[in-house]
């Protein structure tokens, strides 16, 4: 099971990605307009992913995506937007490390599928890094041995 976190300010919007999202059997959605309470939950809950608008009052997306990224360094992060300009794309991309780059209106097969290649990254990721630190534990071991030799 796949925990999935969806910021935006406009319910209808999140009402309608609720919809398209919710079908999918293995994501646990959170959905949140607020992006302050969105970043206060995600202290105390480990999400796969994170999906918010870019355009917010006090905080925007990338803004969102980035103190996510400090907090839950291995979440997966898409913006949405109706703002298409390359300033917008670097900084989602520099800035905020984002997985993808989703413009508004979206199609629905796309967002899914986006969020699916997302998922199975993290995953890629996040094996890698268990068995990287599985190598380091067992050169330490094999140095120990040796020491004791």
């Amino acid at each position: 099971m796949y925990r999935i976190m969806v910021v935006d300010d406009e319910d209808n919007i999140l009402r309608a990605l609720k919809r398209v999202l919710a079908s999918q059997t293995d994501w646990e959605l959170e959905l949140y307009n607020d992006p302050a309470q969105a970043l206060a939950h995600s202290q105390a809950q480990v999400f796969d992913a994170v999906i918010t608008d870019y355009s917010m009052p006090e905080v925007d997306g990338i803004e969102l995506l980035q103190q996510f990224r400090e907090l839950q360094p291995d979440t997966i992060r898409i913006l949405l937007t109706g703002v298409v300009e390359i300033e917008t794309l670097i900084s989602a991309i520099n800035e905020a490390g984002a997985f993808r780059f989703i413009p508004k209106p979206w199609e629905d097969e796309q967002l899914v599928e986006s969020i699916r290649e997302g998922l199975r990254f993290r995953d890629v990721l996040v094996e890698n890094k268990m068995l990287a630190q599985k190598v380091r534990d067992q050169q330490e071991q094999l140095r120990s041995l040796g020491a004791e030799s």
